[in-house]
């Protein structure tokens, strides 16, 4: 496939710069479309990645994407390090066992039925099958929490559902480390080192972060600068980056237990903050590279196994989340409405898939990356609507709440006024000899003299 002629004739540095402000600049204008229509940014970035690569427009040169595997990297440490802030010590005491099991539950049923589905009714490998499934159980954070942030919900039902898409991942990682591990063999059989290798690579990088973590409380003293604060959690975030580079193993593990062990050592909530305002230009290159790779003539060809993907997962998400629920014996406004709020995948499918690619052969590898990214379009699509709802079903936004409450304390006190009605008539009937064929009269009169008032937001006796 050719390149624009006006490639041609310039320097390395300056296609790559060319091409970074193209990235820059398509994916800024692609989100001012994707605001009118309500939608993520993620979808933005990707749509706009389609549209320059080079398999569209082709503003950015075929060979660009070959050199930009390092900001995949970079983007997924980032991401992980965002997960990791959510895992505080008190929230993980407070979720107990419950959230645990539902993020069980919801996470391994996406990730047996995609499995199931892929091999037996599709025929594809177990290699290809179990990535895949494994790719499945992860839910993007983000899109969830944008829609609870946008409409103020809070709630038993909003707590739940934050501790199962944070713990979700964790699930997610450790899943993916034994597919790929079974998926790394060449014959399709496995020995017990092939599984044991990675996860003891996995967890010496983890020992890292750790490590890495307690250093970072010492050196980031309250004496030093905000700058100088920024400078040093990138390079540790980049060390981390090459370590896992090394033993060639996933860096979001070993990024978000670096992250939440520096988050309980120290409470240090204001560095997450300044890292969110670094990261924006970094996850929009990163979404735009990715949409860039996909081959328009590869997702015509993806086909039923695509569409047949995005049903499955949001069987076996909501299905597992209920499922869970049940086993917890959770309130059924949890049961019924969270799997519902678990649909969106973004951040993390995105960049497994990207992992999952260099393990699989060519042909298998960028069928894996055009199912994920053309789902991940797809469920950034809806998967805003459904949290949205099950926000609204399950009474978590705070003017359905209160609208509720304010119909309730209107019935119940028109109740009791009513009771107390019914008794004053009774006794002013037996006291006064009314017969009873003309006791609405009386009714009427003391509707009157009560003077009792109803609107809908508010309840007075006047």
């Amino acid at each position: 496939m050719t390149d624009l002629a006006f490639y041609t004739d310039l320097s390395n540095t300056t296609k790559v710069l060319l091409s970074l402000s193209i990235m820059l600049l398509a994916g800024f204008l692609m989100t001012r479309i994707t605001k009118l229509l309500k939608l993520p940014n993620v979808s933005g970035y990707i749509i706009g990645g389609i549209l320059i690569g080079p398999y569209c427009l082709k503003l950015v040169s075929k060979d660009m994407l070959e050199h930009m595997d390092f900001v995949s990297d970079i983007a997924l440490s980032f991401i992980a390090f965002g997960v990791g802030k959510f895992f505080k010590k008190e929230v993980l005491k407070k979720a107990g066992s419950k959230v645990i099991i539902i993020t069980i539950f919801e996470a391994l049923m996406a990730m047996l039925l995609v499995t199931i589905s892929m091999h037996f009714l599709f025929k594809l490998s177990w290699q290809f099958s179990l990535i895949l499934g494994a790719i499945a159980s992860a839910t993007a954070p983000a899109s969830t929490m944008m829609t609870i942030k946008q409409y103020k919900a809070k709630g038993e039902f909003v707590d739940v559902l934050l501790q199962v898409v944070a713990l979700d991942d964790i699930v997610c990682l450790l899943a993916f480390s034994v597919a790929t591990a079974i998926a790394s063999t060449s014959n399709g059989s496995f020995k017990a080192m092939d599984i044991i290798k990675p996860i003891g690579f996995n967890l010496l990088s983890i020992g890292i972060g750790v490590i890495l973590a307690l250093i970072l409380r010492v050196v980031l003293n309250p004496k030093r600068s905000k700058e100088n604060r920024l400078i040093l959690v990138i390079m540790a975030l980049l060390s981390l980056c090459a370590i896992c580079s090394i033993l060639e193993v996933s860096p979001l593990l070993c990024c978000m237990i670096f992250s939440t062990v520096y988050v309980n050592i120290t409470d240090d909530t204001y560095l997450f903050h300044q890292i969110d305002n670094f990261t924006p230009p970094v996850m929009l290159l990163f979404f735009v590279l990715s949409g860039m790779k996909l081959n328009m003539k590869t997702l015509l060809s993806v086909g039923i196994i695509g569409v047949s993907y995005f049903f499955i997962r949001i069987i076996g998400k909501y299905l597992g989340s209920y499922l869970g629920c049940l086993v917890t014996k959770e309130h059924k406004d949890i049961r019924y409405n969270l799997g519902l709020a678990l649909i969106p995948q973004a951040g993390v499918a995105i960049g497994l898939s990207v992992l999952g690619q260099r393990l699989l052969p060519t042909d298998l590898g960028n069928l894996l990356s055009t199912i994920i990214l053309a789902s991940s379009v797809l469920y950034e699509f809806v998967g805003p609507t459904c949290a949205k709802a099950s926000l609204f079903l399950s009474h978590s936004i705070e003017w359905e709440k209160k609208k509720r409450s304010t119909i309730e304390v209107i019935h119940e006190e028109t109740k009791e006024n009513l009771e107390l009605l019914n008794k004053e008539r009774q006794e002013e009937i037996s006291n006064k000899n009314i017969p009873l064929e003309n006791s609405h009269v009386l009714n009427r009169s003391l509707l009157r003299k009560k003077k009792y008032s109803f609107s809908y937001t508010n309840y007075s006796k006047k």
